[in-house]
């Protein structure tokens, strides 16, 4: 454990990772955010330094996390020229934890590469308290040499191992977690459509949800989102906003493909629609707004 780790982009995900390392012993020297003060208070916390150049990250670490918003933030993080994380980053290893697009994962490893550092893949399908007690379930994507020498490190962060997978090359896993998150969004968005076509209909919903968990409509977003969706307890562990952006980049791999995904196209739509009338900061259980009479966003009146 004698590795030094910084973290860069430490919303709650990303603190949440930093707080349990150290729990695990791993000595966290920097964080760095985008919104310096939320870096400043984790930093007071952690008793680390809080560096306002990315340049100063590397320098003091020997693995770097990444828990970063987009592609365009990772391609910022990572840039070529000016304050960068590749700037002295020779015998470095980034750990890249953010939903992106898979070809961001790639360019990113031939970057880190250019400069003599390493860089791996390690995509999430967890949320905030997942990454606070360290039963994130975690897909790998890189060198599978880099993976082994970094393993002890990814199984602090996935349950001891049990939930950590090695997937193959640069930009596989990204795939794979694109994937699960369009499926996990069309789920979220059937059952968001089950409940309220269920309480138009005037079904008990309890009932309701019970009778999907005990036959072919049960899924995992019922145990995560059907109490929320009834009692519209949208408090925010994976935003709207989050999945029409996941849900785009797993639509945007079946185009390539030339694939027709009518199912997730439908998906997408609805999560950019929450977006566009102001509830893309709810959380995807939110999409239930959209479904129930009654619900979603109060219509403008004329005059």
């Amino acid at each position: 454990m004698s590795k030094r780790i910084g973290v860069v982009g430490v919303g709650r995900m990303g603190a949440n990772m930093a707080r349990r390392l150290k729990d695990c012993g791993y000595t966290v020297t920097a964080v760095y955010d985008a919104h310096p003060e939320s870096a400043e208070a984790l930093a007071k916390e952690l008793g680390c330094a809080n560096p306002r150049k990315l340049a100063e990250v590397t320098a003091v670490s020997d693995v770097i996390l990444t828990v970063v918003t987009d592609d365009k933030a990772m391609d910022k993080i990572f840039a070529k020229k000016g304050d960068s994380l590749l700037v002295g980053a020779k015998g470095r290893v980034f750990i890249n934890c953010a939903t992106v697009s898979p070809a961001i994962h790639v360019e990113v490893e031939k970057r880190a590469n250019r400069v003599k550092a390493e860089s791996l893949e390690a995509c999430m399908a967890s949320s905030i308290n997942q990454a606070r007690n360290g039963t994130l379930y975690l897909m790998v994507g890189g060198k599978k040499a880099v993976f082994e020498g970094i393993k002890p490190l990814l199984v602090s962060l996935s349950d001891d191992g049990k939930l950590l997978r090695y997937i193959g090359r640069s930009g596989q896993a990204g795939q794979v977690k694109a994937l699960v998150n369009m499926v996990m969004n069309i789920n979220t968005a059937g059952l968001a459509e089950g409940l309220g076509l269920g309480s138009a209909l005037g079904l008990d919903l309890k009932v309701l949800m019970e009778v999907f968990s005990q036959t072919g409509a049960n899924s995992r977003v019922l145990v995560t989102d059907g109490e929320d969706m009834v009692n519209r307890d949208h408090s925010c562990f994976f935003s709207a906003a989050h999945a029409a952006k996941d849900s785009g980049i797993a639509y945007g791999l079946g185009q390539k493909a030339k694939l027709t995904l009518p199912l997730a196209k439908a998906a997408l739509s609805q999560y950019k629609r929450m977006v566009q009338v102001g509830l893309g900061g709810l959380d995807k259980s939110g999409i239930a707004e959209l479904t129930f009479k009654g619900r979603g966003p109060k219509k403008r009146s004329s005059r």
